[in-house]
């Protein structure tokens, strides 16, 4: 019972392939469907760079290698993590509350899910656009949300959990 958050992870990359898949199949290049018009839209892109397009680097086409070593890193990292909080006896300093282990295994999940895309396909299908009239925040998918969000639980776990144990010893 105690490896759910390594079903959360699949759950998150299956997820993440799947809408990629559907984007990819059934959209051009820049195709647009209009779900909310004036706040959100499903728009077909292609991103070399992390989350957000952050260091995006679409001249070359491709991932850069150095990105594609970075995220085999932090994905063995949080594999790393995650595996010493699902442990029958975790380390003294980490934090034993579910939500930080279903942070780990959204982070997981979506760093799987888009490094899939780097290796397979040398970029990042992106397709979430949400904007308010000309202004557009990045395009984003499913694993980059996960990521985010699992980034905002270990935030939380380290402002409100892990200051109370260390208060408690």
């Amino acid at each position: 019972m105690r490896y759910w958050p390594y079903a959360v992870a699949v759950a998150i990359a299956a997820a993440d392939r799947a809408s990629k898949h559907l984007v990819e199949t059934r959209l051009a290049p820049w195709d647009v469907i209009r779900v909310v018009p004036g706040y959100f839209q499903i728009v077909s892109t292609r991103n070399t760079g992390i989350a957000f397009s952050l260091f995006d680097n679409s001249a070359a086409g491709h991932t850069s290698p150095w990105l594609i070593a970075f995220s085999v890193c932090v994905l063995g990292v949080v594999a790393y993590l995650l595996w010493q909080a699902v442990r029958p006896e975790p380390a003294q300093d980490v934090p034993a509350n579910w939500s930080y282990r279903v942070a780990l295994g959204l982070i997981l999940g979506g760093a799987a899910g888009n490094l899939y895309d780097r290796l397979f396909f040398g970029t990042v299908t992106d397709f979430l656009d949400f904007y308010w009239g000309t202004s557009h925040f990045p395009v984003f998918n499913v694993a980059d949300s996960a990521i985010t969000c699992g980034a905002i639980l270990i935030a939380l776990n380290l402002l409100f959990f892990h200051t109370k144990s260390k208060a408690q010893a």
